[in-house]
């Protein structure tokens, strides 16, 4: 994606969420920013971070299935961060008032953070939870820590006891903002009173400027007749990222083609879809090969019916379900 040259140099249609973002990032504020996978999530944040001149610190609870690759995540994300030698020395003088023994390498290519004995992995948590705050006190600066695919930390923290933490330190801490991002909206959200911001769907209208440019730098245009823009939009369905991702896709195998015309033809469109669909048809089959029988056959019901209810005891009846594995189906 980094080499991608379709990739927009500003945000698409997304002004008013930014505007809200930054509105809330300059009062100190804690969010939760709510949108689907592709449509732009990480990009609006970084913009913002960047607008209120404010440090990120990312962590993907996606990427963690324990409490130690958590607390690595949480580490590297603070040596990634802060890698100038005056906050090099801050983060020294901060180990050496903590209780833990710790031995925590200077930052290279790649952070390095040691290892802690299970009994002491809850008050590493509460230390490094602490690290932005003193960091940020220290050099008069912002922090907005973002914690991507939220909800999978229960993946692992079965009694919601890092979780039920990580939401005091939201209210609690002055210079720290922080970021949540999943796809759903739960109720705990409302409960907590805590700003949401919506990503919805970018509108086809809004959409084509953009990637008319983008296609017109490359020197091609759509098959005005054949509907090919139309296609493209039906496929993409307001998802910047699969826009980006197959614009790049309908590029390179014109390029493969060898023509000279500029015209991209519905059916070539057609034929990149299909091509990125078996692409990512080979990750998915190897996704399932890591889940148990009962769940692949939940998600095979799912593909065939959909419904917002797979653990829904009709649900289960007709397609012959196990019980826990409909209640545990993604």
């Amino acid at each position: 994606m980094a080499n991608n040259p379709f990739i927009p140099p500003a945000l698409v249609s997304r002004n008013a969420e930014l505007q809200k973002i930054c509105q809330i990032l300059s009062e100190d504020g804690d969010f939760l920013l709510v949108g689907s996978p592709g449509i732009g999530r990480r990009t609006i944040l970084q913009k913002a971070a960047r607008s209120a001149n404010a440090r990120l610190l990312e962590i993907d609870c996606l990427r963690t299935t324990n409490t130690s690759q958590f607390l690595r995540q949480l580490a590297n994300s603070l040596t990634t961060c802060f890698t100038a030698p005056e906050e090099w020395a801050l983060i020294q003088r901060w180990i050496a008032q903590q209780p833990l023994d710790l031995a925590w390498e200077e930052p290279q290519l790649s952070p390095v953070w040691p290892l802690v004995p299970a009994s002491k992995e809850w008050l590493l948590f509460e230390l490094l939870l602490s690290l932005p705050q003193y960091l940020a006190e220290q050099l008069d600066c912002r922090v907005v820590m973002v914690f991507q695919n939220f909800p999978h930390i229960r993946s692992w923290d079965r009694q919601g006891k890092w979780e039920s933490y990580l939401r005091q330190e939201i209210q609690r801490q002055t210079r720290v903002s922080y970021a949540l991002v999943a796809t759903v909206v739960e109720p705990w959200v409302v409960a907590s009173g805590l700003a949401v911001v919506h990503l919805l769907p970018i509108s086809d209208q809004a959409m084509t400027p953009w990637l008319m440019e983008a296609m017109a730098a490359k020197g091609l245009t759509f098959a005005t007749q054949e509907g090919a823009l139309e296609l493209f939009l039906s496929y993409v369905q307001g998802h910047l990222g699969d826009a980006i991702t197959l614009a790049r896709r309908v590029w390179l195998e014109y390029e493969a083609l060898g023509k000279s015309d500029g015209v991209i033809h519905a059916e070539q469109v057609r034929c990149s879809m299909a091509s990125l669909v078996e692409d990512l048809a080979v990750t998915f089959e190897a996704l399932l090969l890591l889940l148990p029988p009962s769940q692949v056959r939940v998600l095979e019901s799912l593909a065939l019916d959909p419904t917002d209810s797979p653990q829904s005891r009709t649900y289960i009846k007709k397609h012959q379900l196990s019980r826990g594995a409909a209640c545990k189906a993604p």
